[in-house]
């Protein structure tokens, strides 16, 4: 099958890679112009672009698809379909009618549930207990398509946004490679998504990366594996910005914020409802630590407060 693949970020050039092992052609492939980012705001190539460069694949970085340019573009390269992944641009109606077979978008949520931006992240401070990736058919709607293919997984009390990322991205790129031989064999079935049980992800804002000690235990901990690597939980020490990178919900009680112990093996910090051990913590322009490799350059006293 002739193929367009629209990708920006690792999640998609995880589906790339497994559509450039198979039998199927990239007659182009879209992903989003560079931006620059980083300390030095350099622009970096996208995962997908760097991998359609290994592989000469023609590359189109439009800022919109709303750009005739870029739709006569699409329709001269004669594709049955669009493959899209974490592409990060809105594809308009008239894009989506422009393959005979229109469009299919790997989404990493079980739809209805977390339709939107950032599915893993939202399903982890959640506190969901399975997600997943489904295939599902592009219409003008925000993720509202009916879907072809869903697969379920746990998602483990260690889990942070990275693991789950990695899981998903492998699923992900396993299941398009089934979606595509049901539209061969001409077996694809869509079914559309029910009514109940719409949730929308949206995106990460970075204000909402402030640790709350005032909340429970279990949901700042939730908060700090959903938001590890990106933007990472972030808290004050001693005046100074602190990002913490690991920790598990305990029962030690106390006034929200405060240290409870100080000890190699954990900081236990008071919250609303219980207490967070801190395993892995990181002082702003520091490397990440863990609690006995921190405590020996920062010394902590039961009494200090996290958040002052």
């Amino acid at each position: 099958m002739k193929l367009i693949f629209a990708g920006t970020p690792d999640f998609a050039a995880r589906a790339l890679s497994a559509l450039l092992g198979s039998r199927h052609t990239l007659k182009l492939v879209l992903t989003q112009p560079e931006r620059p980012s980083g300390r030095g705001l350099k622009a970096h190539p996208s995962p997908v672009k760097r991998l359609a460069l290994e592989h000469a694949i023609p590359i189109a970085q439009p800022a919109t698809l709303k750009d005739q340019a870029a739709q006569d573009l699409m329709r001269g390269v004669g594709a049955e379909l669009i493959v899209v992944a974490a592409y990060g641009l809105i594809l308009p109606p008239s894009v989506l009618a422009i393959p005979r077979l229109g469009a299919i978008n790997i989404h990493a949520s079980l739809l209805p549930r977390w339709r939107g931006a950032a599915p893993i992240h939202r399903a982890l401070l959640a506190g969901d207990s399975q997600t997943g990736v489904c295939i599902m058919k592009m219409d003008p709607g925000l993720d509202t398509g009916p879907v072809l293919l869903r697969r379920s997984i746990p998602i483990h009390d260690e889990d942070t946004a990275q693991t789950l990322h990695e899981r998903l991205a492998d699923l992900g790129a396993e299941l398009i490679l089934c979606a595509l031989d049901d539209l061969e064999r001409g077996a694809a079935e869509f079914s559309p998504q029910p009514a109940q049980g719409v949730r929308y992800a949206a995106k990460i804002e970075r204000a909402e990366a402030h640790v709350d000690w005032s909340l429970p235990a279990s949901e700042i901990s939730r908060k700090v594996r959903a938001f590890d690597p990106h933007p990472g939980a972030v808290s004050t020490l001693r005046g100074q910005s602190v990002k913490i990178w690991r920790g598990v919900a305990t029962r030690q009680g106390g006034i929200p914020g405060t240290v409870l112990e100080a000890q190699p093996q954990g900081i236990v910090v008071a919250c609303g409802e219980g207490s967070l051990t801190i395993r892995e913590l990181q002082r702003a322009g520091g490397k990440r630590l863990n609690a006995a490799e921190f405590l020996r350059g920062y010394p902590l006293a039961p009494g200090e407060r996290f958040g002052d």
